[in-house]
């Protein structure tokens, strides 16, 4: 089992990913509906992978992945951009900014878990 913070501010896609991480993948899940807050909880709880939505109402999540990279405890932690941006380019633009992965929103429960296990 694996500890996962997923950073979203819809509540929507907050409630159907995280029961999907719970039950089917058997993760303890941590969320949270701004980028601060995404900070603060990753340095609290020392995640094993962050989901980061990039449009937050806070701070992009770039900016959160960006702070969460420059903490020296948490730069091994994967962090995966999780955004509806599925434009040409995205995926490097994400992974330029400093994150480890890239998922296109909507995510089937099988995308979901499949990029979750390779990250692991």
């Amino acid at each position: 089992m694996a500890r996962i913070l997923y950073i979203e501010d819809n509540p929507q896609n907050m409630d159907l990913v995280c029961r999907i991480l719970r039950h089917v993948g058997g993760h303890e899940v941590f969320g949270a509906t701004d980028g601060s807050t995404g900070v603060e909880i990753a340095q609290r709880e020392k995640p094993d992978l962050i989901l980061m939505d990039i449009n937050l109402p806070d701070i992009s999540g770039i900016e959160a992945t960006q702070r969460i990279k420059a903490i020296p405890e948490l730069q091994p932690v994967p962090i995966v951009a999780f955004t509806a941006d599925a434009g040409e380019g995205a995926r490097q633009t994400y992974l330029n900014a400093g994150c480890d992965g890239y998922m296109a929103k909507p995510a089937s429960a099988q995308i979901l878990l499949a990029t979750v296990k390779q990250y692991l």
